[in-house]
């Protein structure tokens, strides 16, 4: 479908926009512009058809252009397009909170709403925080991350996260925050399938800090199950379950930041479910609303929430909150997106569709270049031996040049990132890994 408005844009027309995480002038002077999308597919804007291989960016888990959930949007604009959530509410508001409450772990069964992934992040370390000092542990005021975590890009989320890039440009962070050690090692695990057998001790390094600042000055521990932006880092068997009984064990509160791994991403709810682990606290967003609306949320254990809840009635609890947070579009959009997800099974469709994803993407190994493969559910990574003196440009490459061949991927460092939409088939899977096949081998 060929689209002439959106064609026909000059470089002077793509000035104004201040592209994020992207390389402005690179695109600029070549720009890859998107028009339509359906299914698994993106057109672009001169009418060609594109797999998309990422999930537009880790959100559209149940395909593009979903008729239930733009009629759903078109209906709630308008019959009410906002509502104030200060002291006042709407319907779907509590209707979406108890769907994704009763999707979540047991236990976990209060949402507090937000409108990304960064801002859930900074919720989460905000209730921790304030938890701590409304029980009269005041002193617990230490978070702590992971190196090559990423948490989004609010103050929060940059301080305990570990990509140095998204940390280096801004000067002083949050004061207070400490890293755990990453868990990816080439030397121990490069070709691992799922999870690797090697790095589950590096949990241990919690109890150093303990040692170092006292448990009555930690308040949080954050941490994605399955590391994304990063890279799709993997859990070694037996990690999370050691950093929850050694933050139990403290009484450190755990969060998942579950942004890229929930809602079926690794072929359960969340990835809490998957490994078995059940945190204090989960952050999550993109898949929410299958990335139609932005839409974000927070969901809390039940003793956290009653913790709060003291004092004069009349009285807030929490002084948190956003002008946006849980947006009647945005809600209809996330009551309609569950829908979706539970009519087709999709929640545990990674599950089913895990082998096959697996064989593809170790079937990548004698590719030239590659030096890791790592998959879990349907999400999977390419590693590339940098090219010397040239970091990410190997990478960078094989994305373009996908692209051109009618695949879209996305690229981190020098990985090749994947996590296709959920509604992914086996010929969709062929094509993926095929494409990416000729680019690697320079066919």
């Amino acid at each position: 479908m060929n689209t002439p408005a959106a064609a026909s844009l000059d470089r002077q027309d793509l000035e104004a926009f201040w592209m994020p995480f992207t390389a402005n002038r690179q695109f600029k002077a070549a720009p890859r512009l998107l028009a339509r999308a359906e299914g698994m597919h993106y057109w672009t804007a001169e009418g060609r058809k594109v797999l998309d291989g990422v999930a537009g960016l880790w959100c559209v888990n149940a395909g593009h252009g979903r008729r239930d959930i733009s009629e759903a949007v078109s209906r709630q604009i308008a019959t009410m397009d906002y509502a104030p959530p200060f002291q006042m509410g709407h319907p779907d508001a509590f209707r979406l909170a108890s769907r994704v409450a009763n999707l979540a772990p047991e236990g976990l069964d209060h949402v507090f709403f937000t409108n990304s992934g960064s801002e859930s992040v900074d919720t989460a370390l905000k209730i921790a925080l304030a938890w701590h000092r409304v029980r009269g542990q005041g002193t617990r005021t230490r978070l702590i991350g992971r190196e090559r975590g990423y948490h989004g890009v609010g103050f929060g989320g940059i301080s305990v996260g570990g990509m140095v890039n998204n940390r280096k440009f801004f000067g002083a962070m949050l004061p207070s925050v400490d890293h755990l050690p990453a868990t990816h090692s080439l030397q121990h695990n490069a070709f691992s399938r799922g999870l690797p057998a090697w790095g589950a001790h590096l949990a241990d390094e919690l109890e150093r800090l303990v040692a170092l600042h006292d448990a009555s000055n930690i308040a949080a521990v954050i941490v994605e199950p399955i590391a994304g932006s990063t890279g799709v880092l993997i859990p070694p068997v037996g990690y999370l379950q050691k950093l929850r009984e050694l933050c139990t064990r403290h009484g450190i509160l755990l969060i998942f930041d579950e942004v890229i791994t929930g809602f079926g991403r690794t072929g359960s709810p969340f990835a809490a479910q998957e490994f078995g682990v059940v945190p204090d606290m989960i952050t999550c967003a993109k898949g929410l609303t299958n990335g139609s609306i932005p839409m974000g949320a927070v969901i809390v254990r039940k003793e956290i929430y009653e913790g709060f809840m003291t004092g004069p009635e009349q009285a807030i609890e929490l002084f948190h909150g956003y002008t946006y947070s849980a947006h009647p579009v945005a809600c209809a959009a996330g009551l309609a997106t569950l829908e979706v997800y539970e009519r087709e099974g999709l929640l545990q469709r990674a599950r089913e569709m895990a082998p096959y994803w697996e064989e593809a993407v170790h079937s990548l190994r004698d590719a030239p270049g590659v030096i890791d493969l790592r998959n879990y559910g349907l999400i999977g990574a390419i590693e590339l031996d940098p090219l010397p003196g040239k970091p990410t440009a190997r990478a960078f490459q094989a994305f373009l040049d996908c692209f051109e061949r009618g695949v879209m991927v996305r690229t981190t460092g020098d990985t090749i990132a994947l996590s296709p939409p959920l509604i992914i088939e086996r010929s969709h899977v062929d094509e993926l890994f095929g494409t990416l096949g000729d680019v690697l081998r320079g066919r």
